[in-house]
């Protein structure tokens, strides 16, 4: 089978390295462990060339070419390769599919924030929290039990870059008594697949430089 071809974020200062887009790891992890072959073609996203312009009027990235049309949108790439290549199943029960779902909008008002007063941290914990507890209720390693799915690997890039955006600009990390969210989280940054397909920690700092100092 020919590669996939996907275009990506390139790091912010480093054109010729990987950036920091955690909907485009979302990607490349469900790709990786579906053990798909895959081109990337880096984007310098805020120098846009033509020939992505061409493909991606809007600008955004992920874009992928599936079945001679390139689509973006992570949810729908991601929703398109579990049709076309249905084994291993990454599916997620539908029980699941909204287990952490509020967590990184939460990270990206903390992070952003400019009033230590406004509850923003407050509303982060709660939501890690909730996560938490569901893992107290249901035992993983993952967020449907022992099985890897697409949840999960939406979700291991938002804890990356809270880990390494609020450990760096708040000085904030997730607290030591949310042992199963820790446990959570290890699991997936430990596997192959993430080590693959991770932004160094340098661009994934860069990357957010421009929303912190706004």
């Amino acid at each position: 089978m020919a590669a996939l071809e996907i275009c990506v974020k390139a790091a912010v200062g480093a054109p010729d390295f990987l950036g920091d887009c955690p909907f485009t790891q979302r990607v490349l992890l469900t790709l990786e462990e579906k053990k798909l072959s895959y081109k990337i073609h880096l984007v310098n996203v805020s120098d846009k060339p033509q020939w992505f312009l061409d493909i991606s009027p809007e600008g955004k990235v992920p874009v992928m070419k599936l079945d001679g049309k390139w689509v973006a949108d992570s949810d729908v790439i991601v929703e398109t390769l579990e049709e076309k290549y249905p084994e291993p199943s990454l599916k997620t029960p539908p029980e699941f599919t909204s287990v952490g779902s509020k967590i990184f909008g939460a990270f990206v008002t903390f992070l952003t924030s400019k009033d230590p007063n406004d509850g923003s941290d407050k509303a982060l914990v709660a939501d890690l929290e909730t996560l938490e507890n569901h893992f107290k209720t249901r035992p993983g390693p993952f967020i449907a039990g022992e099985k890897l799915t697409a949840v999960d690997l939406s979700l291991a890039p938002k804890l990356y870059h809270l880990e390494i955006a609020l450990g760096h600009y708040k000085k904030w990390s997730v607290p030591e008594s949310f042992t199963n969210v820790r446990s959570y989280a290890n699991a997936l940054f430990s596997r192959e697949s993430f080590e693959k397909t991770k932004a160094k920690k340098e661009f994934v700092i860069a990357g957010w430089a421009s929303k912190v100092n706004k």
